[in-house]
């Protein structure tokens, strides 16, 4: 049957992160992504190691489950092949500026009126009726906008970005989630309409959701935090040859972990371990305590305790180590596949699972303007006008 989505056709005018992330999802979804690039491609094709020119790590894993033409949209042939492209399609994705969409030709109203239930998804950085509407964002930018860096800071550390694009990911995760909203709509309205994402507004709503505390009330009853999350010693615990994650949350935890170390009387023999509460409260010393004697033994012995007391744990993985993390092996997440011209590459599988419509990538990460004149012919282009654009330069076949 294909995956659940489909049927559903997507134009995607993104790039980098964000965008493409959010499209990938609906690919390995089943939805039909074309992916259109300029005739220099797509900048994150560039990024990380990479066997050949224009296929770097980073784009074979945010660019899978899509096909590839390059058009240069600043020709007239370019631009109205774009426009006849999104008559064919249910929902176009952009993270262009909103501005430049506009200089292009290529926005809301222009669109909407050659197909009036497109959906169009805005990737933007800001919402769009605030002062911010027009500067540019990237995911460092709104990290510390959406007060990431303060948060280490008020953890005890210096100001730090988390090391991996979390904003680009998390707001194209979001968007997904409303195109997919505005597709079920659509499906009972007939309309489309334009669904419009900013990364600093999502980003602010996601970390405030933990660390607003306080300010939630008027007055505040404090500055903000979640005191667990904000603890200095909330962090992997050092064991005798290395590290170990472990989270000892709920009473049963704390009575189980005390009991394993041969200290059953404890937490009750001490208040400020007793209930939950008063560990919230006393949150630093409660995870200083528990670092003190993560050091009396290995890993593989804090593991093998955890495991039989019930307690949540997982090792420290390195980049490496998580690809041969046993459970991972098992349920075959990292997959060894053939790409048409990158050799062996590994992929990671689709995380969700559907019982009767199973996810699965559909392409493999394409060469840039791979499959130009079969999408164009699919939309209704001849064999003359597709030969046309490409010697006229507004498109890139990629031969």
């Amino acid at each position: 049957m294909g995956g659940p989505l489909a049927g559903l056709r997507v134009l995607d005018f993104s790039s980098v992160l964000m965008g493409p992330y959010a499209t990938q999802t609906l690919g390995d979804y089943g939805a039909d992504i074309i992916k259109v690039e300029p005739p220099e491609g797509d900048i994150v094709r560039q990024l990380g190691p990479t066997r050949h020119d224009g296929m770097g790590a980073v784009y074979l894993n945010i660019n899978r489950s899509k096909r590839s033409i390059a058009l240069d949209l600043k020709t007239e042939g370019g631009r109205e092949a774009a426009l006849r492209l999104a008559e064919t399609v249910d929902v176009l994705v952009t993270n262009v500026r909103p501005r430049a969409m506009e200089r292009l030709g290529l926005g809301y109203a222009a669109l909407q009126a050659r197909n009036p239930r497109l959906i169009y998804a805005a990737l933007v950085g800001f919402d769009q009726t605030g002062p911010y509407a027009d500067r540019p964002a990237y995911d460092d930018l709104i990290q510390g906008g959406a007060c990431i860096p303060h948060s280490f800071t008020r953890a005890g550390m210096r100001p730090a970005y988390v090391p991996a694009a979390v904003a680009d990911r998390i707001v194209g995760l979001s968007a997904v989630n409303a195109i997919l909203a505005a597709v079920v709509e659509r499906d009972r309205s007939g309309q489309g309409q334009k669904v419009e994402v900013p990364m600093f507004e999502t980003m602010v709503s996601m970390i405030l959701g933990d660390h607003m505390g306080g300010l939630t009330y008027d007055p505040p009853l404090d500055k903000g935090g979640y005191a667990r999350h904000l603890s200095p010693d909330r962090r992997p615990y050092q064991t005798k040859d290395g590290h170990v994650c472990a989270l000892i949350y709920n009473d049963g935890h704390w009575n189980r972990f005390y009991a394993a170390i041969g200290q059953p009387e404890m937490p009750a023999a001490n208040p400020k371990f007793a209930t939950f509460a008063a560990r919230s409260r006393n949150i630093n010393e409660v995870y200083a305590e528990v670092g003190r004697i993560m050091l009396t033994r290995t890993t593989a012995e804090w593991l093998k305790l955890f495991e039989e007391a019930d307690i949540p744990a997982l090792p420290m993985h390195s980049y490496e180590s998580v690809m041969e993390d046993p459970h991972l092996t098992a349920t075959g997440f990292f997959r060894r596949v053939e790409h048409p011209t990158e050799g062996a590459i590994y992929q990671m599988a689709v995380p969700a699972k559907f019982s009767r419509t199973a996810a699965e990538p559909g392409h493999m990460p394409p060469r840039l303007g791979a499959d130009g004149p079969a999408v164009l012919a699919e939309a209704g282009f001849g064999a003359d006008e597709i030969a046309a654009l490409a010697e006229n330069g507004a498109l890139r076949t990629g031969e």
